[in-house]
């Protein structure tokens, strides 16, 4: 008993502690940024722009030049190969984190060490003394639709895997998880199962056993939610068999995985009859989560970004749950936390953790030349104003570009709270028009709503350009719930993604026809899912899969799946 007591964690010392961070958060960053140089001082890439020993943000935003991935990747790579371990950090790094892929079509190649890691759980555990406030947890378990994909080794003999594979495999983070009394419900047999399919299977079985001890439905991102409970729709019946019988059904092949979970299963009529009269007795699924797992205090996932299509059909799914969103991160590392739980998604902010990071913001406002503006520090943001973040980690990224925009909402204390609003390099645009990730989905959103009128949604989508004709035009991709019998609603929706964009750029090339009518192409069911088995195929992990809502160049692979599936095409006909 006394071992357990000392695994707990104190929420309320968490959040004094993070109390203190941002209270002196200009302090806290000189303190990070001296202790990253002074540790990593010795490394190849730091020694080439001779700080010789200066420490000062001064020195250093002087001297050490904005990066991309592009700059560096040839030192991650001589890394990954083992001929310059320390070209980076003054430690070796040990570890490399694959990205999704979703945006540039391919994963990237990224450092990952001990400090990244602890810089996670101090996210986690932030986070989960907030929401624990508002939501208190007790002895529960947690449904986490997790997937880790296989680890493997580079030319250099470094283990390499997704960023959420490299977490999932760290005692640090199970321990942490105990910490905050939320294990997850399945066994480590299925989180890291080889097959997908099977695993998400397990996944919901294993949830439905401990039903009345689920507190917490998570995920990375809210679309593996509401992936898996589309699943649960098509397989709930073999569910309730299984249940029923205390024997796994023949779809579970994986022999680690089939072991794992027989144990855990015994004959139980009653939880079967239950679990059936609880999914016959719902209308079109709503609230089947709060139905199935009646002591679940929330819903907690990313939501925001590109994960916000989905929200939708979360709520459907949760039945008045609340949803949560987690905490702000890339691939490269943590930024924030969500230190305001009961924010809506869309409303979701993240407070900055000034200790796990040195962290710049690029002005988007234009500088009076034209060109981009100079960098900020973390407390020298203004309120309302967005910016391009810029990281230096303990993992040997200097001044990197993370491609994000975000928005300051506030402050907490002396530290910014931010709000996602895109990624600045996805951008449609044919010539002057620019439309974000962010205009595309408020395009979509009010497109889509026209289908209710069919009693149909929409699944998932993503867009191109398509330059190879004269004028180029824009090109979305849609997957829905039904057939696409009704071509007048369609061609409605198609008409009304087009006036949607509301970029002065695009509105007047559409007027004078230098851009041409956009094309809405309607795809067979199950094509993002094909989409999705392509990524990992290529090693990715569902659990950080995004799907690319603009596919480019770099993408042909998914273009291809996205052409050959096209059932139906329109044009618009709004100018």
């Amino acid at each position: 008993m006394l071992e357990k007591m000392e695994e707990r964690l104190d929420p309320e010392a968490v959040i004094e502690e993070f109390e203190a961070l941002s209270r002196d958060a200009e302090r806290v960053q000189r303190e990070t940024l001296r202790t990253i140089l002074e540790q990593n001082g010795e490394s190849e890439y730091l020694q080439r722009w001779g700080l010789n020993g200066r420490t000062d943000p001064h020195s250093f935003k002087t001297r050490v030049p904005l990066v991309s991935h592009v700059d560096l990747e040839p030192y991650i790579q001589r890394i990954a190969d083992g001929k310059s371990p320390s070209a980076l950090t003054g430690k070796p790094i040990t570890t490399i984190s694959l990205s999704s892929g979703t945006t540039q079509g391919k994963p990237k190649f990224v450092p990952f060490n001990d400090e990244l890691m602890d810089s996670t759980m101090q996210i986690y555990k932030t986070s989960f003394a907030f929401r624990n406030r508002e939501y208190p947890i007790a002895n529960g378990k947690a449904l986490q639709f997790i997937y880790s994909s296989k680890q493997f080794k580079t030319k250099g003999g470094l283990a390499a895997g997704t960023a959420t594979t490299n977490v999932y495999r760290n005692e640090k983070f199970k321990k942490t998880m105990r910490a905050m009394q939320t294990p997850c419900c399945s066994p480590d047999e299925v989180i890291f199962g080889p097959d997908f399919n099977q695993s998400l299977y397990c996944h919901l079985l294993c949830g439905l056993i401990s039903r009345d001890k689920i507190q917490v439905v998570s995920s990375t991102f809210a679309h593996s939610i509401v992936h898996a409970f589309r699943t649960f729709e098509q397989v709930w019946e073999d569910l309730v068999t299984d249940i029923r019988k205390g024997s796994l059904n023949s779809r579970i092949t994986v022999p680690s995985v089939r072991t794992a979970v027989t144990k855990l299963l015994e004959p139980n009529a009653e939880l079967a009859d239950k679990i059936y009269q609880t999914c016959a007795g719902l209308s079109n699924w709503y609230g089947v989560i709060k139905e199935l797992f009646p002591n679940t205090k929330y819903i907690y996932g990313i939501m925001t970004g590109s994960m916000e299509p989905y929200l939708k059909k979360l709520r459907h799914y949760a039945g008045g749950l609340p949803l949560l969103s987690a905490d702000y991160g890339s691939s490269e590392g943590w930024v924030g936390a969500n230190v305001n739980p009961l924010l809506p998604p869309e409303m979701a902010t993240f407070a900055v953790l000034p200790n796990i990071g040195y962290f710049e913001f690029i002005p988007l406002k234009e500088g009076s030349d034209g060109g981009e503006r100079d960098a900020v520090g973390l407390t020298e943001v203004e309120v309302g104003e967005e910016y391009e973040i810029i990281v230096t980690n303990f993992a040997g990224l200097y001044r990197y570009r993370l491609g994000d925009v975000v928005k300051v909402k506030g402050f907490h204390n002396s530290t910014p709270e931010l709000q996602f609003i895109c990624r600045r390099n996805l951008l449609l645009t044919v010539n002057i028009d620019k439309n974000t990730e962010k205009d595309l989905q408020i395009a979509v959103e009010s497109a889509a709503n026209l289908l209710a009128s069919e009693k149909q949604e929409l699944v998932d989508f993503t867009s191109r350009v398509n330059s190879a004709v004269d004028p180029g035009h824009y090109v979305v991709f849609w997957e829905i719930s039904g057939d696409p019998q009704n071509n007048e609603v369609l061609q409605e929706c198609c008409n009304c993604l087009d006036r949607s964009f509301v970029d002065a750029g695009y509105v007047g090339s559409r007027k004078i026809n230098s851009i041409g009518p956009l094309e809405l192409r309607i795809v067979r069911k199950g094509t993002f899912h094909k989409i999705l088995d392509h990524y990992v195929g290529l090693g990715a992990a569902v659990s950080q899969f995004k799907t690319p809502r603009c596919v480019g160049p770099n993408n042909g692979d998914v273009l291809q799946i996205l052409s050959v599936n096209v059932v139906k095409s329109y044009f618009s006909s709004a100018y």
